[in-house]
């Protein structure tokens, strides 16, 4: 029988993504093929903000607590 199965080997052993539905001690032969990791796209705050298109009072980063808690500007706190 030949399946196919995913496993990441940690150093010592070939650990199966998936159980390989076989029983306890059963022979096997193994042959492997490294898989390259597919990349990841990594988004940095500053690009998803950006792509948010969010409006706002121009102030906003000089009054943030204002605009985030209300009431007057409370300094020292």
């Amino acid at each position: 029988m030949l399946k196919t199965i995913d496993a990441v080997f940690d150093g010592k052993v070939f650990r199966p993504k998936a159980p390989p539905l076989l029983e306890p001690n059963t022979p096997v032969r193994l042959t492997f093929e490294t898989v390259l990791p597919e990349a990841e796209q990594t988004t940095s705050f500053l690009q998803a903000a950006r792509s948010l298109s969010l409006e706002g009072p121009a102030d906003w980063s000089a009054k943030l607590e204002t605009y985030l808690y209300g009431g007057e500007e409370q300094h020292g706190q």
